[in-house]
């Protein structure tokens, strides 16, 4: 009886405190209740009558996000099931200022992800990267560059991180840095930016297109502004001439052919 539900950010972490309040067709208070620790709502059935069956309306709030507001239905068994709420940072669909904005390398990740004998994952990351963003007034107009040192990938193993650094991969003696510059940005929802650009990797340049999602823009505790966003994409090894790969039992390969790229930013404006 009564409510579930769970309140995450859009990268997933929960949203402790969040109060979700429902209310019947008349706007009267049927329900209110606050998230824990989790991120997870449940009402206490000793002290929250069941619903009566119908429509309502549920509103979730939390401080420093946008409010979300949606319909449940409650079935015979008196219970609301609301799911997972996803919640924006306040103002989050207003893009950050204009100006030139840095990369926080210290608060920001650039990780990648490929299949291994076809049935789990290898995780990996670089530990040295720059990169600044220069917001135009017409946002459209944005521009995105960012600079990473190759061999400052880590994924947790010696040996294969040597080998990562060899020819086979990412040759980073003769390639001692990987570049994207953007040369495009499109808008894909609300909140949503498709990024095209140009990453070059291993002495190979090609267009790389980024499925960025902006998170918000708030205050630091030094005084400065931040802007956080997440951008996605997928790569193939092959477009970048890193062929190289082990045939195990069954004709499956040792690695994938494709990276799965993910990063977390965090950007400081500048002056």
């Amino acid at each position: 009886m009564g409510l579930h539900a769970q309140v995450r950010t859009r990268d997933g972490w929960p949203v402790p405190h969040a109060v979700v309040t429902v209310t019947d067709g008349s706007g009267g208070q049927a329900l209110r209740a606050v998230a824990d620790a989790d991120g997870v709502v449940r009402s206490d059935p000793t002290q929250a009558p069941a619903l009566s069956p119908g429509a309502y309306t549920v509103v979730v709030t939390a401080l420093g996000y946008a409010p979300d507001a949606r319909t449940a239905l409650v079935g015979a068994a008196g219970r609301a099931e609301v799911g997972t709420v996803v919640l924006a940072r306040a103002g989050g669909t207003e893009p950050p200022a204009p100006g030139v904005w840095t990369l926080d390398a210290a608060h920001s990740s650039v990780g990648a992800v490929a299949q291994h004998l076809g049935i789990s994952s290898v995780h990996g990351r670089f530990t040295e990267f720059t990169g600044r963003i220069e917001i135009a007034p017409d946002v459209l107009a944005s521009r995105v560059e960012a600079v990473i040192a190759a061999g400052s990938v880590d994924t947790g193993n010696g040996l294969r991180d040597k080998h990562l650094r060899s020819e086979d991969f990412l040759d980073v003696d003769r390639f001692p840095e990987i570049t994207y510059r953007s040369t495009a940005l499109r808008v894909a929802g609300p909140d949503r930016w498709t990024v095209a650009g140009e990453l070059s990797l291993r002495g190979v340049t090609r267009e790389v297109a980024l499925d960025l999602s902006y998170l918000g823009t708030g205050p630091d505790p030094w005084g400065g502004v931040r802007a956080a966003f997440r951008a996605e994409t997928e790569l193939r090894r092959e477009d970048f001439a890193m062929r190289y790969n082990q045939v195990v039992s069954a004709g499956i390969a040792a690695i994938g052919t494709t990276l799965r790229v993910t990063l977390d930013i965090q950007a400081v404006r500048a002056g």
